[in-house]
C-alpha cells in the first residue's frame, strides 16, 4: 500500500459524511494531521479530524480555503449526493453544487501548493448503453466512453475526472482518481432519503421485524443487479492508490454482482429473517452494473478482503441499534 508512516498534513473534503468520516480516523490511526472540510459536523460519531471547518465548498472565496496551507496531499470527497431515489430526482442540483465544489476544490488545491489530490468518482460515469441487461460484462476504465453516463450526477463525476486531469497534466498537482462501486457500511445515511441500496433494505428489515413476518418494498422487479463494496475494503483501495504512481481513473470495487433480490435475502440471513419482498414502482438506475478489478490488481496489488455477507452482517448489526434507538426516543 505504499509508505503510510505519519507527519503529514492532509486535507480531506466531505469530512462529516460515510466516506470521508471513515478515511479521517484511519488518516489520525496512521499517524497524519488532518484538516476537514464540509458543510456539516459528522452525524454518527464524534469530530475526528485535527481541525474541522464547517464550509460551504462551492464559495470561491470562502475563508476556509486558507486551511489548504501547508497541506501536502488532499482527498476530494465533497459532493451533494445519495441514494437512487435522490440522484435520479435532482438533477440540476447536483449538476451545479457538485461542479462548483469541484472547480473550487481543484483551484484552491492548486494555489495552496498542495501536492497530491484523490477525486472520488463514481461507477456512474459508465455509459448506459453498456449496462442495459442484468448480466451486462464488467465495467472496465476504458468503457468510460464514448460517453453516455447515467443521470447529471455520472455527467459531473466524468467532467470533474477532466477537471482534475488537466490540472495534473499542467503540472499544478498530481491526481490520482477512483471510481466507487457502491460502497456501504455502518455510520453512513440510513434513512432520509440519501441512503443507498444496502442501508436502506437494511432498514426496512429492521423496522419490519418487530412485526414478525417482515414485508420489504423493492423497487422494480429486484433483478436489477449490482456489485457492492464494503467500506473497510475501501479506505484500503484508496490509500493504496493515493500512495502510488497511478494517475489514471480506477476502479475501486467488487466484482461480484448479485440482485436486488438476493441483496434483500442476504440481509434478512444476518437478521434472522425469512422475509416477503413486495415490488414497487420506483427508480431502479442501468439494470447491471460491476467492477473489473483487473486493472487494480494489476497497478496496486488491491482486492476486496471483507466478503459481501459479512460486510451486511456489520452494516444489520449497527443500522438496528440505529433503529432501536431512534424508537426509543420516539
Amino acid at each position: 500500500m505504499g509508505d503510510w508512516s505519519g507527519g503529514m498534513k492532509i486535507a480531506v473534503t466531505g469530512a462529516g459524511g460515510f466516506i470521508g468520516y471513515h478515511l479521517t480516523r484511519r488518516l489520525k490511526a496512521l499517524g497524519h494531521t488532518v484538516v476537514g472540510f464540509d458543510l456539516k459536523a459528522p452525524e454518527f460519531g464524534p469530530i475526528e479530524a485535527d481541525e474541522f471547518l464547517m464550509a460551504d465548498l462551492r464559495i470561491e472565496d470562502n475563508p476556509a480555503w486558507e486551511a489548504l496551507q501547508g497541506c501536502e496531499w488532499l482527498f476530494a470527497l465533497a459532493a451533494d449526493m445519495g441514494g437512487m431515489g435522490f440522484i435520479s430526482r435532482y438533477h440540476r442540483e447536483i449538476l451545479v453544487n457538485n461542479l462548483r465544489i469541484n472547480l473550487n476544490t481543484a483551484e484552491m488545491a492548486a494555489r495552496h501548493g498542495v501536492r497530491r489530490v484523490f477525486f472520488s468518482s463514481s461507477a456512474c460515469v459508465y455509459p448506459e448503453y453498456r449496462q442495459t441487461t442484468a448480466d451486462a460484462p464488467l465495467l472496465k476504465e476504458s468503457d468510460a466512453f464514448p460517453a453516455d453516463p447515467q443521470d447529471a450526477y455520472g455527467w459531473e463525476k466524468l467532467t470533474a475526472e477532466e477537471l482534475y486531469t488537466r490540472y495534473h497534466e499542467d503540472g499544478l498537482f498530481e491526481c490520482r482518481i477512483a471510481r466507487f462501486h457502491n460502497i456501504f457500511g455502518p455510520l453512513g445515511s440510513w434513512q432520509g432519503g440519501r441512503e443507498k441500496a444496502p442501508a436502506a433494505l437494511c432498514r426496512k428489515v429492521a423496522e419490519e421485524a418487530r412485526y414478525g413476518q417482515p414485508v420489504i418494498e423493492v423497487w422494480g422487479d429486484g433483478q436489477q443487479t449490482r456489485s457492492f463494496l464494503y467500506i473497510d475494503d475501501c479506505i484500503d483501495g484508496v490509500l493504496a492508490l493515493m500512495a502510488s504512481d497511478y494517475s489514471h481513473p480506477l476502479n475501486i470495487g467488487s466484482a461480484r454482482m448479485v440482485t436486488i433480490n438476493q441483496l434483500t435475502d442476504m440481509i434478512a440471513h444476518a437478521a434472522g429473517w425469512v422475509v416477503l419482498k413486495r415490488h414497487i414502482d420506483g427508480p431502479q438506475g442501468v439494470r447491471g452494473r460491476g467492477s473489473d478489478n483487473a486493472l487494480c490488481e494489476q497497478e496496486l496489488g488491491w482486492t476486496p478482503r471483507v466478503s459481501l455477507e459479512d460486510g451486511l452482517a456489520r452494516t444489520y448489526a449497527w443500522i438496528v441499534a440505529q433503529v432501536e434507538a431512534a424508537r426509543e426516543v420516539a
